[in-house]
């Protein structure tokens, strides 16, 4: 990965970080995007403090002419583009028959269109360089998560889309790789968006409990060097999987009473 150039979205907290840290720590030069000015600027002096070659771009992942300004960002100040990381994303926990339609829209906006410019945008130069594109899916989009209606239909949509991908690249020489964590520590939880689209705060998970960003960005990392296509991380990540594509219906009722348990759960 030295000298590789990375696009990483979303790169200023949680996963986006810890990746932005890892492939910068192998000589990789580094592009985030976030909307946070303060927390981008924030994360690139702390790893620019650490000898990572590494710049920042406000962008809003959801809009198609920021993903076009993103792509033009890193061919200025870099001259090329070899590795894109589909990283943004954004959760809701909230029953559909209860949630705000806008919610949904934002977190499809986000998690799937956002997607869909950002690789539209750095498919030329991944092209010319027989790069990596890579997508931040979830466990979420093999099995549907009763409260995320929202999320599972963005993990889901984009597993389709990066396999649709992978397959129209397969004699092109670029690498497509669907990245699966489980439950992982970062922000994603806590600005988890409600049924009125509002902030949900806390997590309603144990966050000491789960996979670090840093152990999950190494496996993302030794993935795309490794030029894998798909990567399921954590011992419940693979069980459920494995489960919900033999015995669905027995997961159902495991899943919903997984997430009936956690804190405030619209689960009843």
């Amino acid at each position: 990965m030295k000298d590789k150039v990375v696009i990483i979205t979303g790169g200023s907290s949680g996963i986006g970080k810890a990746l932005a840290e890892k492939f910068g720590g192998e000589g990789s030069k580094i592009l985030i995007t976030g909307r946070n000015k303060t927390d981008l600027d924030e994360t690139v002096n702390e790893l620019k403090s650490k000898g990572i070659v590494i710049a920042g771009f406000q962008a809003d992942v959801s809009t198609e002419d920021d993903n076009k300004k993103m792509a033009a960002e890193a061919m200025q100040l870099y001259g090329r583009i070899d590795i894109l990381i589909n990283n943004a994303g954004i959760t809701m926990r909230a029953l559909f028959e209860e949630v705000d339609l806008a919610v949904v829209k934002k977190v499809m906006d986000i998690n799937f269109n956002g997607v869909l410019y950002a690789t539209k945008y750095c498919l030329p130069q991944i092209l010319q360089n027989k790069g990596s594109v890579i997508g931040m899916s979830s466990i979420a989009g093999y099995r549907g998560l009763p409260g995320r209606t929202g999320y599972s239909a963005s993990k889901f949509a984009l597993n389709g889309f990066l396999e649709v991908l992978r397959t129209e690249m397969l004699k092109k020489g670029v690498h497509v790789l669907t990245a699966c964590p489980g439950f992982t520590t970062s922000n994603i939880r806590k600005r988890s968006l409600t049924k009125d689209g509002s902030l949900q705060g806390d997590s309603p998970r144990d966050e000491n409990d789960m996979m670090s960003a840093e152990e999950c960005a190494a496996h993302i990392y030794h993935a795309t060097v490794k030029r894998k296509k798909i990567i399921v991380l954590t011992r419940q990540g693979k069980f459920t999987v494995f489960m919900n594509k033999w015995w669905p219906g027995l997961m159902d009722k495991i899943v919903y009473n997984v997430m009936a348990r956690e804190p405030d759960s619209p689960l009843k």
